[in-house]
């Protein structure tokens, strides 16, 4: 009797362990995911950012400091 409980838990402790490896190796590739998106997103300016740098943008802000003047 002592012996199944015994090889129960034993079977238990294995089966999560292998589950929470795998969870950490899966998180692992998630993080390493996420921080390429984060540098790919860092290349390029994203909303108010990428208009306020776009060519047609700035010659529409000189055109109005040469109306001001």
């Amino acid at each position: 009797m002592e012996g199944d409980d015994r090889a129960r838990r034993l079977r238990s402790f294995l089966v999560g362990s292998v589950v929470g490896a795998g969870a950490a190796v899966a998180t692992a590739r998630r993080r390493r995911n996420l921080a390429v998106r984060r540098r790919e997103q860092r290349l390029h300016p994203a909303g108010l950012a990428a208009f306020e740098a776009a060519p047609c943008y700035q010659e529409l802000l000189e055109q109005e400091r040469d109306e001001a003047d």
